[in-house]
C-alpha cells in the first residue's frame, strides 16, 4: 500500500510563517537605532521563505509512493539546497530594497536562519509523515488480524464431527434391523439435530434455551446407542436460558464427555448442566478410557477460540482425579457486539 499524502491546512502555513517573519525582527525591535522599514522586509522576506519551504517539503515528501519510516539523508540534503538557493535569490532582493545595508554580514546571517526553518519544517514533516505511516501500518495489520480472526470464527461454526453421523447412521441400521419401535424417533431427531446444525451455522450466538433443545437431540441420539449407560441432569435456571452461546457449545462438551469417557451400562457416565451467578457449569466425573479416540479439533479449543473472539473471555476448566468441569462465562445481549 502506497504511503498517504501529508496535507497541511494553508491556514497553518500561513499563520506560522508569519509568526516567524515576526519572530526574526524581534531583535531589531530590541535594538536603539530601531528601522521600520528594514523589520518590515526582514519579516516579509523571512516569511516568504518560510511558505515557500512548506511547500517545497511538501511536495519532497509526497513525491516518492514509497512508505518510509526513517529520515532520508538525501532528500534532507537537497531539500537544504533549494532553501540556500531561494534563501539567497530573496536576500539579493532584501539588498535591492535595503541598498543601505552591508550585504556580505547579513547574508550569512539570512542563510543560517534559512537553514534553521528549512530544518524546522523538513523535520516537523518527517515526523508527521511517520505517524501517518505507523497509523496506516496499525491499521492494516488490526485489518488482517479481523479477517483472520473472521475466517477463523467461520472455521469454527462448520466443524461437525464426521463420527458422529457415522455412529448414528450405524445406530439407525441396527434399530431398523431390529424393528425397534423407536426407529421412526431415531430418524426425527436425528433430522432435528441436522436441522438446527444448518440453522445455526450462520449465528454467532443462540440463546441457551434453543442450545438446549440441541443438546436434547444429540443426547436422544447417543442413548439409543447407549442406552442407560448416560445420565444427564439439567439444573438451569430459567433467567439462564434466556442467556447466550455460541451455537453447539453445550452439545460438544456433552460430546467431548462421552468421547473421553467410559460408558457403560454398568458405569453409566453422569453429565450435569447447572449455573451459578457468573457461569454455566458442565460436570461429569472422570471415567477415563483405557485407550483414547483420536481427537478432530471440535471441541475444547473451538470452544475457547470462540469465547475469545465473541467474550474476549477464557472458559474456565477444572479437573482433578474424580471430576471434570468446564465453566462458561455468562453471555446477556448488552455484551455483545
Amino acid at each position: 500500500m502506497q504511503q498517504q499524502k501529508i496535507r497541511i491546512s494553508p491556514a497553518i502555513i500561513w499563520i506560522s510563517s508569519i509568526f516567524l517573519g515576526i519572530l526574526s525582527s524581534i531583535p531589531q525591535l530590541a535594538s536603539h537605532e530601531f528601522n521600520w522599514k528594514e523589520a518590515i522586509v526582514n519579516s516579509a522576506i523571512t516569511a516568504a521563505f518560510s511558505v515557500i519551504m512548506w511547500y517545497i517539503n511538501i511536495y519532497m515528501l509526497n513525491r516518492t509512493g514509497k512508505r518510509r519510516q526513517h529520515i532520508s539523508y538525501s532528500r534532507l540534503l537537497t531539500v537544504l539546497a533549494f532553501g540556500m538557493v531561494i534563501m539567497f535569490g530573496l536576500a539579493w532582493v532584501q539588498q535591492l530594497i535595503l541598498s543601505h545595508i552591508n550585504f556580505g554580514p547579513v547574508m550569512l546571517m539570512i542563510e543560517v536562519r534559512g537553514i534553521l526553518i528549512n530544518l524546522v519544517c523538513y523535520m516537523f514533516l518527517t515526523l508527521l509523515q511517520n505517524n501517518y505511516t505507523g497509523q496506516q501500518v496499525e491499521l492494516e495489520l488490526e485489518k488482517v488480524k479481523s479477517d483472520n480472526l473472521g475466517a477463523q470464527y467461520e472455521l469454527l461454526k462448520q466443524q461437525i464431527n464426521p463420527h458422529f453421523l457415522f455412529n448414528s447412521l450405524n445406530t439407525l441400521k441396527s434399530m431398523a434391523e431390529t424393528h425397534d419401535e423407536e426407529t421412526v424417533d431415531f430418524i426425527v431427531k436425528l433430522s432435528d439435530f441436522y436441522r438446527f446444525t444448518l440453522e445455526s451455522r450462520k449465528l454467532d450466538l443462540i440463546s441457551t434455551q434453543e442450545e438446549m433443545k440441541i443438546v436434547d437431540a444429540y443426547l436422544f441420539l447417543q442413548k439409543a446407542r447407549f442406552g442407560n449407560g448416560i445420565a444427564f441432569t439439567q439444573e438451569l435456571d430459567k433467567e439462564i436460558l434466556q442467556t447466550l452461546v455460541p451455537p453447539f457449545t453445550l452439545q460438544l462438551l456433552v460430546e467431548n464427555c462421552i468421547k473421553h469417557n467410559i460408558v457403560s451400562q454398568s458405569k453409566p457416565l453422569h453429565i450435569t448442566i447447572y449455573n451459578t451467578e457468573s457461569h454455566i457449569i458442565i460436570e461429569n466425573p472422570v471415567q477415563r478410557k483405557l485407550s483414547r479416540e483420536d481427537s478432530l479439533g471440535v471441541g475444547l479449543d473451538n470452544i475457547k477460540m470462540r469465547y475469545r473472539h465473541l467474550l474476549e473471555q477464557d472458559i474456565i476448566i477444572y479437573s482433578d482425579e474424580k471430576t471434570f468441569q468446564i465453566k462458561l462465562p455468562l453471555i446477556h445481549e448488552y455484551h455483545h457486539h
